[in-house]
């Protein structure tokens, strides 16, 4: 994802776009809509797979429809519909040449029941001069269109055509749909389409479906059809436990399975275990949270109770093994976050919720070079912090090029109160690490932070 937008959703009122980067650092003061803005953008990966999106997953709760709507305040001044959508560009890393885009997803969703629902889809160009959309509001019947810069042209949806009702079962009608449609507008270029525009020929040309069916080849259901979910993480995780029974290992936003996880690598397969045990350690020791990690076995086999231990080094020797119950809060906080980030199977988006929890500047440091580090191999991290010294981090890192990232790969969206709205400010760095653009209300908040920890009132 390369963009956001949004309209009319919490408390985002006027239409807003937001620069997705490889690292995104949202940042503002508290309940200023960051929550928000990550669930939005797993909500819409969902819609975009042909999943039933729920805002009210963990680890996000933003209500019903009449929650996440815009309200302002007073009768009748709550929309009846939010809009929202993102920018992509398909790249091939093994074929740079095969990149295609940008093109645009959006949707807009209207309240069912007390729940929001997508009620139009719309794929296009960023020049939006071709575009495909799916419409399924009873004045519509249930639409698809398609529309060129030579004219506009709709057919009914596949589900009107077998006498089912969209409305009850729009993410079918939407799968039905779009789902090998490259063929079906083959089959129909003589026949089943009708024109909107009365200035436009009455049947597409040849060039006419050539990019239609473009737009279709790149709808973003084919991009991330294999792609796992993006993963969100709470912005409190799981108490560490001092003896832990061996159970499923199914992802959680708390990282309840993070130790489950981390005994059946060390019982199961060794050569991942070790591989990812030494990338937690090498974060450890720069953090300086941990030297080494280790799963202690308390009986004879991989069905008995296990425990997770750390131990620091001294000068001259090794210090004892410590449960992860022993070690402050901090260790077993950060361990769901980077055993995410580093797992071999690690999913492409990652919505982070206060990673630096519980840890001490050093090791807020260390996490934002961690984040550079996964971010230049090819996932996105979108991260919310409150932490300057992570951000600082971030733009040292940047700036000394001590990864891959570069001062185009990284986004700052600050999020500003204005009245009862707020706006986004999508801020770059430049190659000395500066912020660029930034409003006044961005140093006031990082200054008045800093002020706030020198002086007590």
């Amino acid at each position: 994802m390369d963009q956001i937008i949004l309209k009319n959703f919490r408390c985002f009122h006027e239409e807003q776009t937001a620069r997705l980067a490889p690292l995104t650092l949202l940042v503002g003061e508290n309940s200023a809509g960051k929550t928000s803005f990550m669930a939005l953008i797993r909500a819409l990966w969902d819609v975009a797979c042909h999943r039933v999106p729920d805002f009210k997953e963990d680890p996000y709760d933003l209500g019903s429809f009449d929650e996440i709507a815009h309200h302002r305040g007073g009768r009748g001044s709550r929309a009846d519909s939010f809009q929202a959508g993102f920018n992509f560009t398909h790249r091939n890393p093994a074929n740079p040449s095969m990149e295609a885009g940008p093109h645009r997803f959006e949707v807009t969703f209207r309240k069912k029941g007390t729940v929001p629902i997508p009620v139009r889809r719309r794929i296009s160009d960023s020049g939006q001069d071709v575009w495909i959309e799916e419409c399924l509001g009873k004045c519509q019947h249930g639409l698809l269109r398609f529309g060129t810069s030579n004219g506009t042209w709709q057919k009914p949806s596949t589900l009107v055509r077998l006498g089912v009702v969209a409305e009850d079962d729009w993410m079918s009608s939407f799968s039905f749909s779009l789902k090998n449609l490259q063929q079906r507008l083959r089959e129909d270029r003589e026949k089943g389409l009708e024109s909107v525009t009365s200035n436009g020929p009455a049947r597409p040309t040849e060039e006419d479906w050539k990019l239609i069916e473009q737009i279709v080849a790149h709808e973003p259901e084919y991009f991330y059809r294999y792609a796992p979910r993006p993963f969100a993480s709470a912005p409190v995780r799981s108490k560490p436990l001092r003896t832990y029974d061996p159970w499923h290992s199914t992802r959680d936003p708390k990282g309840d399975y993070i130790p489950t996880y981390l005994a059946n690598l060390y019982f199961q397969d060794k050569a991942k275990w070790n591989a990812l045990k030494n990338a937690l350690e090498k974060f450890g020791k720069d953090a300086g949270l941990f030297d080494e990690i280790s799963v202690r076995q308390l009986g004879k086999n991989a069905s008995e109770p296990f425990q997770i231990q750390v131990r620091k080094f001294g000068s001259r020797r090794r210090g004892p093994q410590r449960n992860l119950i022993d070690v402050g809060y901090g260790v077993s906080q950060v361990l769901p976050v980077i055993t995410e980030l580093l797992r071999h199977d690690a999913p492409p988006i990652f919505l982070l919720q206060q990673p630096e929890v519980h840890l001490h500047p050093s090791a807020q440091a260390a996490l934002g070079s961690l984040f550079c580090q996964v971010a230049g191999q090819g996932r996105q991290l979108i991260v919310e912090t409150h932490s300057d010294h992570l951000l600082d981090r971030v733009r040292m890192d940047v700036r000394d090029e001590e990864t891959k990232l570069k001062s185009e790969d990284v986004s700052i969206l600050y999020f500003e109160r204005d009245d009862l709205d707020v706006h986004i400010h999508s801020l770059r760095f430049d190659e000395e690490g500066n912020v660029l653009n930034a409003p006044p209300g961005y140093r006031q908040f990082f200054m008045e932070e800093t002020r706030r920890s020198l002086w007590k009132r």
